[in-house]
């Protein structure tokens, strides 16, 4: 089980601002669907048909609003999708949903 921290506004909108761009989703998403293991920046150019320049500034992004690490093996560069970060956003747009009653989304449960 992931444990994870409710975000602050600011690093929410940090991480909206990230996700808010076609190909930063796509990226983030890739990263999420490939798992611990995560993924080279050349898989991943391959994998989403985007020049590896342009790659590069969307990691960088999603870096710095801290969705995605980095990890040096060797010569290459692996980046992971944060869960624990995207969690805490999850957990931070969802805070005070149907405030703490019957969610209106799925009446057959309880909120959050």
């Amino acid at each position: 089980m992931l444990y994870y921290r409710i975000m602050k506004e600011d690093q929410a909108i940090s991480a909206l601002n990230a996700l808010a761009h076609t190909q930063r989703l796509r990226v983030f998403r890739a990263l999420v669907v490939a798992g611990p293991g995560g993924l080279t920046p050349s898989t991943l150019a391959d994998q989403l048909d985007v020049a590896r320049n342009t790659l590069s500034f969307h990691l960088k992004e999603l870096a710095h609003a801290g969705l995605v690490s980095i990890e040096q093996q060797g010569r290459n560069l692996i980046y992971r999708a944060e869960y624990g970060r995207m969690d805490g956003l999850i957990g931070y747009l969802t805070e005070h949903c149907c405030q703490g009653g019957v969610c209106e989304v799925s009446p057959s449960k309880t909120c959050c």
